[in-house]
């Protein structure tokens, strides 16, 4: 398998932040159907989290979502300026929202985070086994 890499300035934005996650969803989808859709699924709303809570909490300074694809896993993460730590709370029952971080864990094969100089990168990773699910149209290609 090719390995892939995409590379995205994010907005601290809102729109900046959907435009981004457009970006990075389309092009991972291009990478192959053999990933499996449930993966690119969870590969895309993990990537969707980890965008907006760098939008939602870094405030000032510049954010990049990245996504790399390699023989043994597909990597997604969000570099952002600023030096907060990611924490995983219990939200309260009618809080709207601080649940991003309780989906990352429970989709992601590993994940966590890097300090960097200035400020940090936030990742998950999900594997896939080495011999890869083959794509619907390759097997109706087999059977012919």
């Amino acid at each position: 398998m090719e390995a892939h890499h995409i590379r995205i300035p994010v907005s601290g934005t809102s729109a900046g932040a959907a435009s981004a996650r457009r970006q990075i969803a389309e092009e991972r989808r291009d990478w192959g159907a053999a990933l499996g859709p449930e993966l690119l699924d969870a590969a895309e709303l993990v990537a969707s989290e980890l965008i907006t809570n760098a939008v939602r909490h870094a405030h000032e300074g510049s954010i990049t979502a990245e996504a790399d694809l390699n023989g043994k896993a597909l990597r997604v993460a969000v570099i952002d300026t600023s030096s907060a730590v990611p924490e995983v709370r219990l939200p309260d029952a009618d809080a709207e929202d601080g649940r991003g971080l309780f989906l990352v864990v429970a989709l992601a094969d590993r994940h966590g985070f890097d300090v960097l100089p200035s400020g940090k990168r936030c990742w998950a990773e999900f594997e896939f086994s080495a011999r890869l699910p083959v794509a619907p149209t390759q097997v109706a290609q087999m059977r012919s």
